[in-house]
């Protein structure tokens, strides 16, 4: 639905994870009966998570255990665990620093260069322990280290940045990424993004990309929103790359998965992106939150290190659980934030959805109040879904 905001300029209005709410329908299935597996290029996995490739989340232990749950971990190749041989001491001084001093020394430790063979060295770590090997670069260093990468045949490649596209206006004396060729020629899958347009979305999957991304600024340690003023809310942006998603299957018989990246916290807030037309999720936080999380309680965003101009902060997330608590459960927390694999099969079952598929189809309606509704206690205790 179109809004005027005022003369000359017309407005769609979008929604968040916040604002919806799924519906029952007249079917119910047992939640051991639920199928959640889905695949990503080659790879098939039980749980459609996908753990955010940033320092504070995934390093080499972490992507493997990951791998182990039935989970995938993405390690950022252009942070700490490239550019310094051992990263411990690094992330102990990220983890003490004073807040006011943290961007500067971000800046100051991620001005460190990568090191080709520090490249090769972790991907090689986590295929000799029997991990998935996946790993994030941004299309600036897909250009410098792609050769690198192909060399070390990790077994999937994220081109991230804070927006994709196939139309990138370079100087002159810049070559920039060609998207298409590079998915050609790397000798393994490659997921592009982000994005959070269906025209984007629609000319990633024409260029070749295994999966897509989607979410500009949700996350939880980002400030692109505020820095730059850009994005739009999650359930929209998912929605409209999802309808690409069904257009290209429909015009080429290829079916490319659609990840939505950022902004979610709890087993709910999966189960709505996929609702909304997701095939999995990407989170940060949540995971950050493990014991075996490299950040020691913090989390901070993949920009926030920029060197002119940072576009996140680091937060203090804590430690709740194991990644086995936080994934599989048992849940220690009555939050949403423990169990992730529980809630989703049980909100499948209550939505009578046997697969990701079915679950994409379920009834949605615009519910702002679903969080708050009846929730006075929680909120006045700091309980639940009050806290």
């Amino acid at each position: 639905m179109e809004i005027q905001i005022g003369r000359g300029k017309i407005a769609r209005r979008s929604y968040g994870i916040d604002e919806i709410a799924l519906v029952p329908g007249r079917r119910t299935l047992d939640p051991s009966l639920t199928d959640t597996t889905w695949r990503i290029g080659p790879i098939e996995r039980e749980i459609p998570i996908i753990a955010s490739a940033m320092d504070g989340v995934v390093d080499v232990a972490v992507a493997v255990r990951l791998s182990q749950l039935g989970a995938l971990g993405v390690l950022n190749l252009e942070g700490i665990q490239t550019r310094y041989d051992d990263p411990n001491p690094i992330l102990d001084k990220i983890a003490t620093v004073d807040k006011t001093e943290f961007v500067p020394l971000m800046q100051s430790l991620y001005a460190e260069p990568i090191k080709p063979e520090l490249i090769q060295r972790r991907i090689t770590e986590i295929k000799d322990q029997g991990g998935i090997a996946a790993v994030s670069i941004t299309p600036v260093g897909a250009a410098m280290y792609g050769a690198a990468i192909a060399a070390a045949q990790p077994d999937l490649v994220f081109v991230q940045a804070t927006v994709v596209s196939t139309d990138h206006i370079a100087p002159a004396s810049v070559n920039p990424l060609d998207l298409a060729a590079f998915c050609r020629e790397m000798p393994m899958p490659v997921v592009l993004g982000n994005c959070v347009t269906y025209e984007v979305a629609a000319q990633l999957m024409r260029a070749g990309a295994a999966a897509v991304l989607v979410g500009i600024g949700p996350g939880a340690a980002c400030t692109s929103r505020g820095v730059l003023g850009i994005g739009v809310p999650q359930v929209t942006a998912i929605a409209d790359c999802a309808a690409a998603r069904e257009d290209f299957y429909r015009e080429t018989g290829t079916y490319v998965p659609i990840v939505a990246d950022g902004g979610l916290i709890t087993g709910g807030d999966i189960c709505k992106c996929i609702a909304s037309g997701a095939d999995g999720v990407m989170i940060g936080s949540p995971l950050a939150r493990a014991a075996e999380a490299p950040g020691r309680g913090y989390h901070w965003g993949m920009a926030t290190p920029s060197p002119v101009l940072p576009r996140g902060t680091r937060i203090r997330v804590g430690t709740t659980g194991t990644l086995e608590q936080i994934l599989r459960g048992p849940a220690q927390l009555d939050d949403g934030t423990h169990n992730l694999l529980g809630a989703l099969k049980t909100s499948m079952g209550t939505l009578g959805a046997k697969d990701l598929k079915e679950m994409q189809q379920v009834e949605v309606v615009i519910a702002p109040s679903l969080l708050t509704e009846g929730k006075v206690y929680q909120k006045a205790q700091q309980l639940g879904m009050g806290k």
